[in-house]
């Protein structure tokens, strides 16, 4: 297997490269336009591996594309690359229409134009992974998960942008008979997340001695997913997912937001303890984003059974490990920080 993956020096991208060169003894080309979330440091362990090859371009450029699946000719397209930060795309919107919905049209057409040139085998195989969110189906009360049948209400500039490159996706495959699958996942965490989502932002922030920023009083409660899990069942999905079917893939690990900070806050308290007392003292409640969801959780029953795949790291062990890693591998996040990136809140819709 030769694959093409998108946005492969992000959080997610790098994880499922590391492991399909590892553990599937795969080619892979990553396909990246390392905008800010970006790190090529994620892949300094198959950096000098001749299965790895790196192509600096943007989804957004047709021309570019057509160019590198020409040239590297790979059996499947794994599609991470997105804007993906909820409170950057309540201050710019469009960006997220741009690189989300446009950038995977344009990606889908170069992809159709590509597997309309190979024959036979090569043809009847080739496939194209698009790999979402389960932000797209908005919502839930206290009761209940999304499943796949699950109706689409996405609520954030977003969660919309995916939806709509979800539906893109599913055009082509019933209007040009792209093989396709489309997966959703819940919230990662694990190593090497750019230190904007919640884990890194809680890690970074106690250790620095700030105010951990909660936002409304920390009830909202979401599905967390190890992201080497996620990466073995994307890898999974792309080996042996049904044509046209879509997988939602969750860590059946539902946790309230200041629970998880808690948590975290007393790993920190065993293994880094702080002199003047408990990282929780730390914590404090912020002004909640506008349309913060209440709720996400996932069915992953169906991925279980298709395709035998159920979450390996247990939130608590998984916590362990991620702090463990911030805590051992500070070079890499201060190199993050030193580029400018801030950990400060962002997200009030004040841009437009």
């Amino acid at each position: 297997m030769k694959l093409l993956v998108t946005g492969g020096a992000g959080f997610i991208g790098s994880a499922v490269i590391r492991r399909a060169i590892a553990a599937r003894g795969w080619s892979v080309v990553n396909l990246d336009a390392l905008t800010y979330a970006a790190n090529p440091d994620n892949l300094a362990s198959v950096a000098d591996d001749p299965r790895y090859a790196f192509e600096h371009a943007d989804i957004r450029g047709g021309q570019a594309v057509a160019r590198i699946l020409a040239e590297h000719r790979p059996g499947a397209i794994m599609h991470l690359a997105a804007e993906s930060h909820v409170d950057r795309s309540i201050d710019g919107p469009l960006d997220f229409v741009d690189t989300n919905v446009m950038g995977t049209a344009t990606l889908l057409h170069a992809a159709r134009a590509y597997r309309d040139g190979l024959t036979g085998a090569a043809r009847e195989a080739f496939r194209f992974h698009h790999v979402s969110t389960d932000e797209v189906y908005g919502s839930l009360g206290p009761e209940g998960k999304f499943t796949e049948d699950s109706r689409y209400q996405p609520n954030s500039p977003y969660s919309s942008s995916k939806a709509g490159s979800d539906m893109l996706v599913r055009a082509w495959a019933e209007t040009y008979g792209l093989n396709t699958v489309i997966s959703n996942c819940s919230n990662n965490y694990g190593p090497f997340q750019f230190p904007e989502k919640l884990i890194p932002v809680v890690i970074l922030k106690a250790l620095a001695g700030e105010p951990i920023p909660v936002y409304g009083q920390g009830g909202n409660v979401r599905d967390w997913l190890h992201v080497d899990d996620h990466a073995e069942a994307l890898l999974t999905v792309l080996e042996r997912g049904r044509a046209g079917q879509v997988y939602l893939i969750g860590g059946d690990a539902e946790a309230r937001n200041i629970d998880l900070v808690k948590s975290v806050c007393a790993i920190l308290d065993a293994v880094r303890p702080r002199p003047e007392g408990p990282y929780a003292e730390l914590i404090s409640f912020v002004t909640d984003r506008p349309g913060h969801d209440a709720r996400y959780a996932i069915d992953a029953s169906k991925i279980r059974r298709e395709l035998g795949w159920r979450p390996s790291v247990t939130l608590t062990e998984g916590l362990k490990a991620t702090v463990q890693w911030y805590l051992e591998n500070e070079e890499w996040w201060r190199a993050v920080l030193a580029r400018g990136h801030a950990t400060d809140r962002i997200g009030l819709g004040g841009k437009g």
